[in-house]
């Protein structure tokens, strides 16, 4: 088999591990840090495509259309934390069922304000080539974009006072409460943030992936099974699960067919979940 190929098929395999890994993170900070399953999280990664969308359609450049869906969906998710996730801490069951309810009621609303087919704002036309093949530069960049997100992520959790403030207010909520801590205000960033890391998701991968009322649901499903098998070490553990699982999932659709690659993808979930039902990280010693 030619190297060239290989070289190709490993590219295109890490490109779509870090496509699932950007646009899981969000959800991974708000199961990590709040213990709270946001089943509306691929409801808030389309939202944020369509606030990008919806920005260069009034003539703002894309790259400045980012910084719009981010903003607008973390005003939304802080919203609805106020509302509705405040209310139901500690009841994850209710909470699963009242994020649900949230992402129909997005994707119906999507549905009456721009329709089932949007258009889309087109990938910029750059190959990168490997020998006598060629990947799209735009898809490859999301490699670096995952790795800086990530990044990004992690000093902001473990190098900031916004950080520390909220792993100590999941950790030791009481103790964080004595010291001056309002754990309320800093469940209600933490919970914006996430959605906000969902709304960059859904504009970053706009060009890639069209702006439509059923875009996020893909992202959910793989999302929350790459979170769930990651562990209590949400931020690491996802890397690792997103990098296995969305990688060899890509490898296996590469050398066969996209169906079997979805079918590796939940196979070697079942397996993971049935070995570690606690998540790959849950013997792991620091949180990160």
């Amino acid at each position: 088999m030619e190297l060239d190929y290989l070289v190709t098929v490993l590219l295109s395999s890490l490109s779509s591990a870090s496509i699932l890994l950007i646009a899981t993170l969000g959800l991974a900070v708000v199961y990590g840090l709040m213990g709270v399953i946001n089943l509306a999280h691929g409801e808030f990664l389309m939202v944020g495509a369509y606030s990008a969308l919806t920005a260069t359609q009034i003539g703002i450049p894309y790259p400045l259309a980012i910084p719009v869906a981010v903003v607008t969906t973390m005003l939304i998710g802080a919203i609805v934390e106020l509302l509705i996730i405040r209310r139901l801490y500690g009841r994850l069951f209710d909470t699963m069922l009242a994020t649900w309810g949230l992402g129909m009621v997005f994707n119906q609303a999507a549905v009456l304000l721009f329709g089932t087919v949007s258009p889309g704002i087109g990938m910029p036309q750059y190959n990168f080539k490997i020998g006598g093949y060629s990947l799209a530069a735009y898809s490859i960049a999301m490699i670096l974009v995952a790795a800086v997100m990530l990044a990004f992520v992690y000093l902001l959790m473990t190098k900031t006072v916004y950080g520390m403030k909220a792993r100590a207010s999941i950790q030791e909520p009481k103790m964080a409460q004595a010291i001056g801590i309002d754990s309320s205000r800093v469940n209600t960033l933490t919970f914006a943030i996430g959605c906000g890391l969902a709304g960059f998701a859904g504009a970053i991968l706009l060009p890639i992936i069209p702006a439509t009322p059923s875009m996020g649901l893909f992202f959910a499903v793989k999302g929350f099974l790459t979170v769930v098998v990651a562990g209590p070490v949400a931020l690491t553990g996802s890397a690792l699960t997103a990098l296995g699982l969305g990688g060899g999932a890509s490898v296996t659709a590469s050398f066969m067919t996209s169906v079997v690659g979805d079918v590796f993808f939940f196979l070697v979930t079942a397996l993971l979940l049935w070995l570690y039902p606690m998540g790959i990280s849950a013997r792991w010693r620091r949180k990160l």
